[in-house]
């Protein structure tokens, strides 16, 4: 054995071992537990960060775990290959989105390939390749057959520079999160999947999975938001367009009575109707084009509207009162209409002190300081008044008094409300899966058949920026059925159409019969460990829980969720550094550039860029970004420590769900501890051979203690491991065992192999999360068998048994001493060994001894004065 750990020269071997020996590549195996653990694919950007070498580490030392467990292992890897950034960057850099993504998933499964992951790689797939996008295309025809997708003319948010439509909360200060260009409001005729008809299901089943964050599991409450409502109807007092009514829907009947004004979204039918010839509302409607739409902007903005000269008649009371046009009220929510009651709405409230309309109480609320509501709006529940033969009610009995009257009058009536809407899946970009419908000369589409898909994306394009290759090929557009000439469709499938079933895909990807293989597909299904950021808390896991749903109801699947478990990693923050320019910029320095001075405590004194020697500013620890110049390259740091000391690190510098500080001393503090490991180990096998027998009678007291700690430690780091999933605690207990096992005399034969079971044990907790080192180390202790394959380490307990127990000795409720007494010593002989102590000695000098207290098994507690 070297006596120098040389981690890349072990590293490249070890992995080279496994990829001879296919070592991660599995099958269904019935006799076996099966154990499906899956991360979040990626985005073939072109290099890994840190983000995903935390994200990968974390369930590839799950699988490995589950594998020494003794279960069947699935651990696959894909590419979530379509999207925008491909776009951009083939415009760019004149080439073709294919062919950058192409190059980039090839470097990046390198850099995967370096950190020893155990992928099951034989299982890759790429989301743009036809064999996976054309079973998503064949879905989606059989959704439209089924009635659960229809194309409607709708308001979307447009990237006017990035040509596609954004989604609510890609839009920040009424600007693309991407290009930065003011978002129009636009209506173009768009594809949805009927998402809301599963709306209860996916509300009801979030019961059904309590192995996921409750944080996340709120947020798809809040985010499908179900709510019981009433349905009321305002008759016109003068019709328009046909119209004779507006209907709204609101939580809070209760306040009907104080209505003042109502309020129509820009793009409402009676808004168009009376913008024909009225250049001052066209203008209004116009200026809402351009706003954002997000819910958290909405709240905040400026609320702005004009008068439209309509009246609307109060259902209970027949009063008159002005429908306006406003800012915040959208289409796509409810009816776009709304009952503005400014004295129990924040937002109707602003708008109305705005623009000078009535405000209205006619709910009182009980609180410790009365509500003013010329101060604010009143938003609680309490008990009506101004409300006619309703006062005196509370808001709850009001709900199904005023209801019913609504109902009886045919004004109105009770319907549960979600707020979620239907999915959206049409984008106007070309790199991605396009959408498999023929258009019709007379109007009109259908479904492309089975036998013409899958509609195959044309791969070398030129990008000019400004239109998609598919719209601006007229012949890629031309098609033909039964002779008929038909026109294919241009738009393509939002990318949450790949991510929303990829880890099904995952347990068949060979299939070339359908779209999964059902034997293989319930066999793996349900993932048992999902991990991933909690930013997809909402849209991806949504998505993919109303995928599996509509799989399952296929045939294609027999279970109703996608993922047992979830696991939301927290993010990687590092130190931020910057130099100020004359105006005022930052310019961010990367930490790896800086030399720090800091203090006993950490803190930093000075900070200096190393090739200029300037002195530069923190900008304090944040998440590892391009921005901040802070990420670091995980390359460079494996070339530099070797892989699993960046494994070691992060999963030692904090638990999975947290956030993880990186910084260099704890990654060298990592390296330090594999070092002292395999001095460890060449030290043990330069000392001669262990007893071939360990026979526990025969040990003498530091050896039992040894032997004792190494079995606590695999009591305590497979509850960590399994259960607890806090790896970092697992770490310092293995930490603590390795330094008890260097301070063992290895003279004999019996010491030698107390240290060669403890050794072992070592090597095989650590393997999961330092998989090369321990790979080199098991033969060489003489393990036998792949280390892969060798079960996890079981706690004997017979080592567990203590001939001894320690005791704290304390004087007056102060720790002085600590003693080491027989377990069967009787209270006399405690007392005795206590008080003989040296340093209790000096403690009782010159006082008087009162009592001594033993609890036992504990301590010794010696009263004096």
């Amino acid at each position: 054995m070297d006596q120098h750990y040389h981690p890349q020269t072990l590293e490249q071997a070890a992995q080279a071992h496994w990829q001879q020996h296919n070592s991660f590549a599995v099958e269904k195996d019935d006799s076996r537990d099966k154990f499906y653990c899956l991360a979040m694919f990626p985005y073939p950007s072109g290099k890994l960060h840190m983000g995903h070498v935390r994200n990968y580490t974390i369930t590839d030392v799950i699988s490995r775990y589950q594998r020494m467990l003794g279960k069947n292992v699935l651990h696959p890897m894909g590419w979530d290959a379509f999207g925008l950034p491909a776009e951009n960057a083939a415009v760019q850099n004149k080439s073709a989105p294919a062919r950058w993504t192409y190059e980039n998933i090839a470097y990046m499964k390198g850099q995967l390939q370096s950190l020893g992951f155990g992928f099951d790689w034989s299982r890759e797939l790429a989301t743009c390749q036809p064999s996976y996008y054309r079973w998503e295309q064949w879905f989606f025809t059989r959704l439209y057959e089924k009635g659960l997708v229809y194309k409607k003319m709708a308001t979307v948010n447009w990237d006017p520079v990035d040509q596609t439509v954004l989604a609510n909360e890609q839009v920040i200060d009424g600007r693309g999160w991407r290009s930065g260009a003011l978002v129009e409001r636009r209506e173009i005729p768009q594809w949805f999947i009927k998402i809301t008809a599963y709306a209860e299901e996916l509300l009801a089943d979030l019961d059904q999975l309590p192995h996921w964050p409750e944080q996340v599991r709120t947020m798809q409450r809040n985010w499908i938001g179900k709510s019981r409502g009433v349905e009321v109807r305002f008759a016109l007092a003068d019709h328009i367009a046909g119209n004779d009514h507006i209907e709204v829907y609101t939580t809070r009947p209760d306040t009907l009575m104080g209505v003042t004004y109502m309020c129509l979204a820009a793009e409402h039918p009676i808004t168009r109707a009376l913008a024909t010839g009225n250049p001052e509302l066209q203008a209004f409607i116009e200026s809402c084009k351009t706003q954002s739409s997000a819910e958290a902007d909405m709240a905040t903005m400026e609320k702005k509207g004009l008068d439209t000269g309509l009246k609307a008649l109060n259902p209970l009371t027949g009063e008159e009162v002005p429908v306006w046009v406003a800012n915040y009220v959208l289409m796509e929510y409810g009816s776009g209409a709304i009952m503005a009651v400014p004295g129990h709405d924040q937002r109707d409230w602003e708008f109305a002190r705005k623009y000078q309309l009535p405000i209205r109480q006619v709910v009182a609320v009980e609180s410790e300081e009365p509500a003013d509501i010329n101060e604010a709006a009143i938003t609680g529940k309490g008990t009506l008044v101004n409300s006619g033969s309703f006062d005196g009610l509370t808001s709850d009995a009001a709900f199904t008094a005023i209801a019913e009257q609504l109902q009886a009058e045919g004004n109105g009536r009770v319907t549960t409300n979600y707020r979620l809407r239907d999915w959206g899946v049409s984008r106007q970009r070309y790199w991605g899966a396009p959408i498999p419908m023929f258009n019709l000369p007379g109007g009109g589409e259908i479904p492309v058949p089975a036998h013409k898909l899958p509609v195959i994306l044309p791969e070398d394009v030129q990008m000019d920026g400004v239109i998609s290759p598919l719209k601006a090929d007229p012949d890629w557009r031309r098609d033909e059925l039964d002779g008929q000439p038909v026109e294919r469709e241009t738009d393509t499938f939002d990318t949450f159409m790949e991510s929303s079933w990829y880890y099904a895909r995952y347990t068949c990807p060979d299939f070339d019969e359908g779209m999964l293989d059902p034997e293989r597909a319930n066999y793996w299904l349900p993932v048992d460990q999902y991990v991933g950021g909690i930013e997809h808390a909402i849209l991806h896991l949504l998505y993919a829980r109303f995928f599996h749903k509509l799989m399952r109801d296929e045939g294609l699947v027999n279970s109703s969720e996608p993922f047992e478990s979830l696991l939301c990693q927290g993010m990687v923050l590092a130190e931020s550094f910057y130099r100020e320019g004359e105006s005022g910029h930052k310019h961010w320095i990367a930490p790896t550039e800086v030399d720090v001075e800091r203090d006993e405590r950490g803190r930093i004194i000075r900070a200096v860029e190393r090739s200029t020697g300037e002195e530069v500013v923190s900008g304090g620890v944040t998440k590892m970004s391009k921005s901040k110049n802070n990420g670091i390259d995980p390359h460079a740091t494996v070339t530099t420590y070797g892989a699993d000391t960046v494994r070691l690190f992060t999963m030692f510098a904090a638990p999975p769900e947290q956030t993880l500080e990186w910084h260099e001393a704890g990654v060298e503090g990592a390296s330090r501890f594999l070092r002292k490991l395999w001095k460890a180990v060449h030290s043990h096998l330069e000392a001669g051979e262990p007893a071939v027998v360990l026979e526990q009678d025969s040990l003498d007291e530091e050896q039992r203690q040894l032997r004792r700690k190494t079995h606590e430690t695999i009591a305590k780091v497979s509850d960590d491991f399994g259960r607890r999933q806090t790896f970092n605690t697992a770490i310092a207990a293995i930490m603590e065992l390795s330094n008890d096992v260097a301070r063992l005399s290895q003279a004999d034969a019996a010491g030698r192999a107390v240290v060669r079971e403890a050794l072992l044990a070592v090597i095989r907790m650590l393997s999961p999360i330092v998989p090369h080192i321990c790979h080199h180390l098991w033969p060489l202790l003489g393990g036998r068998g792949e280390l892969l394959d060798t079960a996890w380490p079981q706690v004997d307990s017979a080592a567990l048994v203590r001939d001894t127990i320690d005791m704290a000795v304390q004087v007056n409720g102060k720790v002085r001493a600590q003693i080491s007494v027989a377990v069967d010593a009787d209270k006399p002989a405690i007392e005795a060994l206590a008080l003989a102590q040296d340093n209790v000695q000096r403690f009782l000098e010159g006082v008087t001894l009162r009592k001594v207290i033993v609890v036992p098994g504990k301590l010794v507690n010696i009263v004096a004065n």
